[in-house]
C-alpha cells in the first residue's frame, strides 16, 4: 500500500473510531496558511483537534512526546480556525494524537492519546 492510501485510510479509520466513542468529527484535512489539521471534532463543548500517525507495522516505531514546538505549532493552528470557524476566543479545546500501526491491508492497531499536549504546558 502506498503512503497516501494509507494516511487517507488511517485517517478515516480514525475519524470513525472518534464517532464511535462520541467524538462528533466536523472536518477533516483542514488547512490554512499556517499548516493543516487532520481531524476537527467536538467532544460536547470542547474543541478537539487531532492528528493522526499511520505506520506500517514493519517501520521502526519512533517516540514521540509533545514539545514546546509542537504546542506553539498547535495554538497557532487552533487560533486559526477558531477565527475561520467564527467560534469565540474562549472555545475550550484540546489536541488529541492517533497513532495507527497497520499489521496487514485490513487490520491496525489504534491508540488514542487525550490531551496530548498536557506534558508541554
Amino acid at each position: 500500500m502506498s503512503k497516501q492510501p494509507m494516511k487517507d485510510r488511517g485517517e478515516a479509520a480514525a475519524a470513525a473510531y472518534l464517532e464511535r466513542i462520541g467524538i462528533a468529527v466536523v472536518e477533516r484535512r483542514w488547512s490554512c496558511e499556517v499548516g493543516k489539521i487532520d481531524v476537527i471534532a467536538w467532544d460536547g463543548d470542547t474543541l478537539v483537534i487531532v492528528d493522526v500517525v499511520t505506520r506500517k507495522a514493519s517501520r521502526q516505531s519512533e517516540q514521540w512526546a509533545a514539545t514546546p514546538a509542537k504546542a506553539r505549532r498547535v495554538k497557532r493552528l487552533v487560533k486559526a480556525y477558531v477565527q475561520h470557524a467564527d467560534l469565540k476566543e474562549s472555545t475550550p479545546w484540546r489536541y488529541d494524537r492517533i497513532d495507527l500501526l497497520v499489521i496487514s491491508d485490513d487490520r491496525a492497531l489504534l491508540r488514542h492519546h487525550r490531551d496530548a499536549l498536557s506534558t508541554t504546558e
